[in-house]
């Protein structure tokens, strides 16, 4: 994908949110409307600086769609500073390693589930859509299909679109175009190619 390809699907996400039905979470086997919007990861501030836009137009007058945005990134130092950890990790890891540290990390404090909590409190009644941010920034220590997969129960009546600094084909997320994960529960939200 090259980078005026990312613009030109960028352009085209809005279109669809506001489109008729796409918030209904109506597909024809009764999918969840789970979304994710892939892109190269060296186009990363093309996609912030249209994701700011998205946001500005969903907030404007005669958009009447709630919606909440959620930078994992920013949920992970939450976390992280709620559970007196963000200051202990320099001297942790001088002592565990990187790798046995976000081990550690992965498997205690920041599981999906304390994620999901966060995310649910965020999710206000009424909400119909939930933007994912942040993923990139949030590797290695949060993968982002352990946090969908948590999210298929509490917030599958919901429409919810993450943004994804690699690829996603429908069954596997390879994030940076080098971790791959599998992942089939999605759609992409826009695809490669420009009719």
């Amino acid at each position: 994908m090259a980078k005026s390809n990312t613009k030109a699907r960028l352009d085209r996400i809005l279109p669809k949110i506001q489109s008729p039905g796409f918030l209904e979470n109506r597909g024809r086997s009764k999918e969840i409307g789970f979304f994710v919007f892939d892109y190269p990861p060296e186009d990363e501030l093309l996609v912030r600086e249209h994701v700011g836009f998205l946001l500005k137009q969903l907030q404007s007058p005669g958009c009447d769609i709630p919606f909440v945005e959620i930078d994992l990134y920013e949920l992970l130092l939450e976390i992280l500073e709620r559970r007196g950890v963000l200051e202990k990790i320099p001297k942790q890891e001088a002592s565990m390693g990187f790798a046995k540290l976000i081990e550690s990390l992965r498997k205690g404090v920041l599981k999906p589930e304390n994620f999901v909590k966060l995310i649910q409190a965020r999710v206000k009644s009424g909400t119909r859509l939930v933007l994912l941010t942040g993923v990139g920034k949030s590797y290695p220590l949060l993968r982002s299909h352990n946090v969908l997969n948590s999210l298929h129960k509490p917030l599958g009546h919901l429409t919810v679109i993450m943004f994804f600094p690699g690829t996603y084909d429908g069954r596997k997320l390879v994030l940076f175009e080098k971790f791959k994960d599998n992942y089939y529960r999605a759609f992409k939200l826009v695809e490669d190619r420009i009719p």
